[in-house]
């Protein structure tokens, strides 16, 4: 098969490849770009497997960076954007279930293809468009099969995170896993527990994301890969076959995800703390994560509020309101970016009086009294009983001063 058309991301890349051949190399697109190119999804990245070894590589491009020079991965910078140019390679054996005891370079792409995961990710295309299919790939994108390469039992010995990669790509592409390969899922899933919590939580946060969530999620559950990952496997997995039930409507971020898991799974605060942790996320993830649970659960039974919208933010607000929508079929977005738009201010900093300023109106030096004063005042301006001018926010906070001095 040849393709005519070449999309922009492989059109920019082809010097690169050329570059290869006039040297005396072999060089193809390979992997997910030419997978996404044939079923017409947005290319991300462009990959690209030769006969030339790193050192020579180095010698034939003038920009180059090593990030992976032991095992054939060298970055070619070209035109404004960096590609990964990989040597064909094969590996050894596996000791610890993802990462091979030693990497042989060769010189034949099915070499290289062989040692990959599935077969639609063995596709390779060249310079001129010809789609090398050494595997039956193209058979198994039309069929929408994830299918192992070779013997499925020794893929997944080779490296256990493929099979987290097969429900993930069940959840982006919509396609079903091939029966011998599942069965060999089923069989060695307990070797999840070799892999690292980082890598897991990679491979499990696109699967939440995918446009197919549903079915990536049910490969997961049933496989009982819930049972041999970090903190899930304490909890009653019929918990979280209630997100089954949810339509398939798209989550965009990872904060989402895991505030639907902790709505779902109900932990208290500690116990999303800890759950996070246990996945190697950082603090920052948990703020905002705990923060659009807390808010899911306030709007499970009310509308948003002045305060509420303007402790999220607009962004966490809109997230959360996302997630009222998946869960209940409810929320109306329209309705909060419009909320949000009246708001009188939408950060402290808006407020037009400062600490200073009421430390010198008030004569007072800085205490516990400001930080209460400036919450009150902001407070009071959410609700629209006080309008944001100097002078007006001035009387309020010296009228309060009085009522406090006379209780």
């Amino acid at each position: 098969m040849r393709v005519k058309d070449f999309p922009y991301e492989f059109t920019k890349a082809i010097p690169i490849v050329r570059r290869l051949q006039q040297a005396g190399f072999t060089a193809y697109f390979v992997g997910g770009s030419v997978r996404d190119f044939l079923l017409g999804k947005k290319i991300i990245d462009v990959d690209i497997a030769t006969s030339a070894y790193p050192a020579e590589m180095k010698e034939i491009f003038s920009k180059t960076v090593d990030v992976g020079i032991e095992h054939g991965t060298v970055i070619v910078l070209y035109g404004g954007s960096s590609y990964e140019v990989t040597t064909f390679r094969t590996e050894s054996t596996y000791q610890d279930y993802r990462r091979p005891d030693s990497v042989t370079f060769v010189h034949t792409l099915e070499e290289d293809l062989k040692r990959r995961d599935f077969t639609i990710n063995t596709l390779a295309m060249d310079a001129n468009g010809d789609i090398i299919d050494l595997f039956a790939g193209e058979a198994d994108l039309q069929g929408k099969i994830i299918r192992a390469v070779g013997d499925p039992h020794e893929c997944f010995h080779e490296d256990a995170l493929r099979m987290m990669r097969s429900f993930r790509f069940t959840s982006q592409l919509g396609f079903m896993i091939e029966d011998a390969t599942y069965q060999a899922i089923k069989e060695n899933i307990s070797l999840l527990e070799k892999i690292s919590v980082e890598r897991i939580q990679v491979e499990f946060i696109k699967l939440m994301l995918g446009q197919f969530r549903n079915e990536g999620l049910r490969f997961f559950l049933e496989s009982q890969a819930v049972l041999h990952v970090p903190f899930l496997k304490q909890r009653n997995s019929q918990i979280l076959e209630k997100l089954l039930l949810l339509p398939d409507d798209k989550l965009r971020t990872a904060s989402q995800v895991w505030a639907l898991l902790g709505y779902f799974l109900k932990f208290s605060k500690d116990e999303f703390h800890q759950f996070l942790r246990e996945w190697k996320q950082a603090k920052a993830v948990f703020y905002k994560a705990y923060l659009m649970l807390e808010l899911l659960k306030k709007r499970e039974h009310a509308e948003w509020t002045n305060e509420w919208l303007f402790q999220a933010g607009l962004d966490v607000a809109l997230l959360t309101e996302e997630l009222v929508q998946l869960i209940w079929q409810c929320g109306d977005i329209e309705k909060v970016k419009k909320k949000f738009a009246e708001l009188p201010i939408t950060s402290r900093s808006e407020i037009v009086v400062s600490g200073n300023d009421l430390q010198k109106e008030l004569d007072r030096t800085p205490g516990e009294w400001l930080g209460a004063t400036i919450t009150k005042v902001e407070q009071t301006i959410l609700k629209k009983e006080l309008e944001n001018k100097y002078h007006a926010i001035i009387e309020f906070v010296k009228s309060e001063g009085k009522h406090d001095e006379s209780r």
